[in-house]
């Protein structure tokens, strides 16, 4: 994991983040600014072992395109997402640590990123943040 040089600290990371559990961000109040958004989430990569996306969309273009935004900006290798054709809303998920990645229909009404940081370690972050919004990383 690299060093983020960021004025958050962990706890405040967490709980900009937590702002965005379960929250239908189509009709949702304004939402914090995609900077501090983008600097907590990296803070919170920072301790945790990995990250697993899950992704609701409008579209599977939409989805592997916010996935692959986000590998990038996570600093993982993109990864090739199946080439299954799913018209309408999907989920895609994708597990960095098994390389398994799937998409299906999604009957749901939730759009945006779930992240789900997996650690070893006590006292590092073992938490689900999202949905985040699918273009958090463009103009980054």
């Amino acid at each position: 994991m690299t060093s983020n040089s960021t004025a958050l600290t962990l706890e405040a990371a967490q709980k900009l983040l937590q702002q965005f559990t379960c929250l239908d961000l189509l009709s949702q109040e304004p939402r914090p600014d995609s900077v501090c958004v983008r600097e907590a989430l990296l803070l919170v990569r920072e301790h945790s072992d990995y990250q697993i996306f899950g992704i609701c969309a409008e579209t599977a273009d939409q989805a592997i395109a916010a996935l692959h935004a986000y590998l990038q900006a996570l600093d993982y290798p993109e990864k090739p997402v199946p080439s299954v054709s799913v018209d309408g809303p999907v989920y895609l998920k994708f597990n960095p640590k098994s390389q398994l990645c799937y998409l299906n229909s999604y009957p749901g009404h939730h759009r945006g990123v779930l992240v789900a940081c997996q650690s070893a370690y006590e006292g590092d972050v073992n938490e689900m943040f999202g949905h985040l919004p699918l273009d958090l990383w463009e103009g980054s």
